[in-house]
């Protein structure tokens, strides 16, 4: 706690207002910076001897969307809800979940008032500690945040996954392309947004001889969750299942 609790200070004195958010999150010291100040923070995260940051671990984007809320609320659920959950609009009730929009519209909108986030994940050898670095896009429909290509070369790829799975545009950015999903794929596969089915699949024409694609023929559906509930015909029983009563 000590070096965590030192970090902070070092953090504090040497970027002042720059940081948008300094905590101790996870066990592991985080700050939040704008995207103005992103690459020149990152700069002296990697220079300063202070900090000396050599290594860039991680790099994830993250949906805020809905942050906090879930679709099911296991503690106030019902026998009725499997129902609910079957009559559930195309799988996600953004409505009840305090967003907007529908599926294939990027016009969602958090409840929390920032949607898209940048999550860098840094290490020190030299001083052998560990920093968590925040950065969140301005505007929601189209998310930039510069690139940190140049200051760690192993963002590269790092980037170009966030990109593909959430939309986020690294600005800067030498090759900025998909790099999971298919050739031609549409949308961004980890936003709140996207469902969960898909909006195409493929399949094997024998008349053309080759795959094609088509619109998903999978049914929207939401699944009820597993929820325990004490049950008076099995208790006091053993797990192999004698009583205890003998």
């Amino acid at each position: 706690m000590e070096e965590l609790k030192k970090l902070q200070e070092q953090l504090a004195s040497a970027f002042g207002d720059r940081l948008v958010e300094l905590q101790v999150a996870f066990g592991e010291v985080q700050i939040e910076v704008k995207p103005a100040d992103l690459r020149d923070v990152m700069f002296e995260l990697r220079d300063r001897e202070e900090f000396r940051f050599e290594q860039m671990m991680d790099l994830c984007g993250v949906d805020y969307a809905a942050y906090g809320k879930g679709e099911w609320i296991t503690e106030e659920a019902s026998f009725r809800g499997f129902s609910r959950g079957v009559n559930a609009e195309d799988g996600v009730n953004f409505g009840r979940l305090g967003i907007t929009g529908v599926y294939g519209v990027h016009n969602v909108r958090t409840n929390t008032g920032r949607r898209f986030a940048s999550v860098v994940q840094l290490l020190s050898l030299t001083h052998n500690r560990r920093l968590r670095v925040k950065t969140y896009a301005e505007d929601d429909d189209f998310p930039v945040i510069d690139s940190i290509t140049d200051i760690w070369n192993s963002a590269n790829w790092f980037e170009r996954e966030a990109f593909d799975l959430f939309g986020i545009i690294y600005e800067g950015h030498p090759d900025l392309r998909r790099i999971l999903t298919d050739y031609g794929f549409v949308g961004h596969p980890f936003r709140k947004d996207f469902p969960l089915i898909g909006n195409v699949e493929v399949r094997y024409d024998p008349d053309r001889e080759r795959v094609i694609y088509q619109p998903v023929t999978i049914k929207p559906r939401v699944l009820v969750p597993r929820v325990v509930r004490r049950d008076n015909r099995y208790e006091g029983l053993k797990p192999s299942g004698e009583s205890t009563n003998g």
